[in-house]
């Protein structure tokens, strides 16, 4: 069922046929990030960049620097940034839940004592999708409780004259959007020396100097960095069709969330959006694998996931409610409100699922030519 070697060169496009394929390509567009229409950014005469487009060159030392936005990529550019540029500061619209995590883990070190490698790397393993999995939990079933502890966290680490209710204290659940982590609490601790700082305020517009506030400050800098996300793109912008006719994507319901309804021989890679991505991948290489070994052996050409129960309700395939995630939302899948139609999120179910569970069942059928 593999790929096979029939290839053949039209026109200066290679055509390459195959028995099934499995789409790695993730869901991110790598080629462009996604900035917003900043009033008056051709005014400001500084460089203004997009982390997708880094300079090779760029020299921020001694430089005013002001990264917009307050996710990931924020939140690692500016420690790593404050190190040698004047003064940092990160502009947010509104703040992110962010926790410390050591880079070094004491329980593996202790496991790397006592057992061999190879078992003491998978007692780690479990322990750290043990540990994710429960504080996901927690933050849906209790997030007050949630919220209290990451407050406290970011007293710890920031003092009690920070003002963390301005800086810190998001709107939203924790989980509602991911959850940031910071390695050794770097971002923190650049903080409370001062070799960086926090905005949190709107933009008005952006100046010849730097950037005007709603409040009626202005932010001056050499550089501005429009950490503001990424773009999403199915399939990394691939067309399918199934007998000449194209699928509409949007229309179709990902089945165990690896596969599309009506789309035969096809399945992709997607992991978790509240875990390592990774996780999900392993387990659905492994199922993938599993299904052509099944279909080699019963002699089975392709097989199709088919809904079986056309009322069923139909839900967002992605449940985060980050900014990138809903102007993209619509061009994804969905997903159903039961198995296997339902995209879980949860590493232990899906092991049961994809690892040891049948890859035979009703939603999906299987066919001989």
């Amino acid at each position: 069922m593999g790929a096979e070697n029939d290839k053949e060169i039209e026109a200066g496009i290679e055509i390459v046929t195959c028995s099934f394929i499995y789409s790695c390509t993730g869901y991110y567009r790598y080629d462009q990030g996604y900035t917003p229409d900043f009033p008056g950014a051709e005014q400001f005469k500084g460089q203004l960049i997009h982390p997708q487009q880094w300079p090779k060159d760029l020299d921020y030392s001694g430089k005013r620097v002001v990264i917009i936005g307050s996710g990931a990529t924020a939140i690692t550019l500016l420690p790593s940034m404050a190190k040698t540029a004047g003064h940092v500061t990160m502009l947010q619209r509104s703040p992110t839940y962010v926790i410390s995590r050591p880079d070094s883990d004491v329980v593996s070190r202790a496991l790397g004592k006592i057992f061999p490698e190879k078992v003491a790397y998978g007692l780690t393993r479990w322990k750290n999708v043990s540990l994710q999995a429960l504080m996901y939990q927690m933050s849906r079933r209790y997030p007050a409780l949630v919220k209290k502890l990451l407050r406290k966290s970011a007293r710890h680490w920031l003092g009690d004259d920070f003002d963390i209710d301005t800086h810190f204290n998001p709107s939203y659940k924790p989980w509602d959007q991911r959850l940031c982590l910071v390695p050794n609490g770097d971002l923190f601790c650049s903080l409370r020396e001062g070799s960086s700082s926090i905005v949190t305020d709107h933009i008005e517009r952006f100046t010849e100097k730097g950037i005007q506030l709603k409040s009626g400050d202005l932010l001056e800098a050499d550089i501005i960095v429009s950490a503001t996300g990424l773009e999403l793109l199915v399939l990394g912008g691939m067309q399918l069709r199934v007998d000449g006719e194209p699928v509409k994507i949007p229309d179709a319901v990902g089945y165990k969330g690896m596969m599309f309804s009506d789309v035969p021989n096809f399945a992709l890679a997607a992991g978790y959006t509240n875990a390592s991505w990774t996780l999900k991948c392993d387990l659905t290489s492994e199922y993938v694998c599993r299904l052509l070994s099944y279909m080699d052996k019963h002699n089975y050409q392709y097989c199709v996931p088919r809904i079986d129960d056309p009322l069923m309700q139909r839900i967002p395939f992605l449940d985060l409610a980050s900014g990138y995630i809903d102007r993209a939302i619509d061009q994804f899948p969905k997903q159903g409100a039961k198995a296997p139609w339902r995209l879980y999120q949860n590493y232990l179910l899906d092991i049961l699922k994809l690892r040891v569970g049948s890859v035979r069942d009703r939603a999906i059928k299987f066919y001989r030519l």
